[in-house]
């Protein structure tokens, strides 16, 4: 349009200024050159997903096509209240949004509780061990469950796992104090051949202490272990070792667990916990000379999808991430959160705020909780990007909810998180909306009070990526496209 409308000044001029008019002409051809040679275009579209608004929501029956990575040591990762789960509904009632984000409160708040108490070990062991009296209903902690064998011969068992806890439990009978229903029969220590009480003088009783924040007791020269959350759900019982079934090729001999006689208060339908952390009673380190302290998993996008649980160095990723965790507490898998970007810009937020709250990675928690600050900066700069769809009105956690109901897709700006290290990682799209209903679908993301509470990279922005955990080496790996 610009050479059209020289062109026709040129025929319409005088002899005399046509010479002036040709240099104009000649002057904007160079420059629109120069422009090309010296000035780097980005293609916007790269900073931008296109979301089908139907994949927001899980389909009625499962998707068992993808089942994860098949070597040695890999479990199946379902949902606990999606239709790959084998428990009837009335076992796990399925739960509205509301209640899920109450719940994941109570995890947010277990968590902080556990990074704010400056407790030492001999201060522990000093103490005379206080659970609560009350039991809790809503400590949410976790997800997603696989099934494993306990027991000899072997019966399954269903569990959480969770990588903010470390000892690992099961209920177990005949229940002294009391159990909550589960769907499995509960297991029976007197009909196993491999089961033995731990006694209260070995040091694996005495290393419950960091393993459960709590001093373990003794009853009859039995090991007694227990742990409280932090809504008042507990877990009281007898230390023990059992023979561990991940497959029929892979089995942990003489793997320490809790007996649960008194659990009150936590997962309705499931056996019990699988614990990830990083102390030495957990399943990683217990293991370590099987699978190298190394596991990882992928949490599938949808409910009505499969992921899986891997134990041991898993298929090679071509795109593996690396970044270095650090301990913040306990053995929580700390991480350094350097940089936001949203649509290709990198948000402007001073590297104090992140040093100042710390991360923790947390595959029990669905909502990623920022700073204040970063969640704020974050919010503002998503809603520009997305300016041409109507906001609705904000819900519980979320304040940047949109009605799309007009819509069967849309553009959604990309996410990126600059981990330390240097490594550059995009969320998934299935990580960056949280939907209602059509009408109400919100930014999955929650900002902290303020820019000291510590931030949690929950799991709704895992899904879909291999998470892969080398604790030997004191890294985590991110890679893309993991499961579907």
């Amino acid at each position: 349009m610009r050479i059209k409308h020289i062109i026709e000044k040129v025929e319409m001029s005088s002899p005399s200024s046509l010479i002036l008019l040709v240099c104009s002409l000649s002057l904007y051809l160079f420059l629109v050159t120069a422009r090309k040679e010296f000035v780097v275009e980005t293609n916007d579209e790269d900073n931008y997903h296109t979301l089908r608004l139907s994949s927001l929501f899980p389909s009625s029956i499962c998707n068992s096509s993808n089942k994860g990575d098949k070597k040695r040591g890999s479990l199946e990762v379902v949902h606990k209240h999606g239709p790959c789960s084998k428990f009837n509904k009335d076992m796990v009632k399925p739960l509205t949004i509301e209640e899920t984000l109450t719940q994941d409160q109570s995890r947010v708040n277990s968590l902080r509780a556990r990074l704010t108490t400056n407790t030492s070990k001999q201060d522990i062991l000093d103490s005379k061990t206080t659970l609560p009296a009350k039991s809790g209903r809503t400590i949410g902690t976790g997800n997603y469950i696989v099934t494993v064998g306990f027991d000899t011969p072997k019966k399954d068992l269903t569990l959480i796992f969770d990588t903010g806890s470390d000892l690992t439990w099961v209920q177990c009978q005949p229940c002294a104090g009391e159990c909550y229903s589960q769907q499995e029969p509960i297991f029976e220590p007197s009909m196993s051949t491999t089961y033995t009480n731990i006694s209260c003088t070995s040091s694996e009783c005495s290393g419950l202490v960091s393993a459960t924040r709590n001093r373990p007791r003794c009853i009859s020269s039995t090991c007694v272990y227990s742990i409280g959350y932090g809504d008042g759900s507990f877990t009281i019982g007898f230390f023990g070792k059992e023979k561990l079934t991940l497959s029929s090729k892979d089995v942990v001999d003489n793997f320490y667990f809790g007996c649960g006689q008194d659990n009150e208060g936590l997962f309705k339908g499931f056996a019990g916990l699988l614990g990830l952390g990083q102390d030495k009673l957990s399943i990683v380190s217990q293991a370590a000379n099987k699978y190298g302290k190394v596991f990882t998993y992928c949490l599938p996008s949808q409910s009505s999808s499969i992921g899986y649980l891997t134990f041991g160095k898993s298929r090679t990723f071509s795109n593996v991430k690396y970044t270095p965790f650090t301990t913040i507490a306990g053995s929580l898998y700390g991480l350094e959160l350097v940089a936001r970007y949203v649509g290709g810009n990198k948000l402007i937020i001073s590297p104090e705020v992140f040093k100042t709250s710390g991360m923790v990675i947390d595959s029990g928690t669905v909502v990623t909780r920022l700073p204040y600050t970063a969640y704020a900066a974050l919010k503002n700069a998503f809603r520009a990007k997305m300016a041409e769809y109507p906001l609705t009105t904000p819900i519980s956690l979320f304040d940047t909810c949109y009605d799309l109901s007009k819509y069967q897709s849309i553009k959604v700006p990309k996410i990126s998180v600059l981990w330390g290290k240097n490594t550059y990682v995009d969320i998934p799209l299935s990580g960056i909306f949280i939907a209602y209903d059509i009408s109400r679908v919100c930014l999955a993301f929650a900002g902290n009070d303020d820019d000291n509470a510590i931030g949690i990279w929950g799991n709704t922005q895992q899904k879909t990526m291999a998470v892969v955990y080398d604790v030997g080496a004191r890294k985590i790996g991110f890679a893309s496209g993991a499961c579907a």
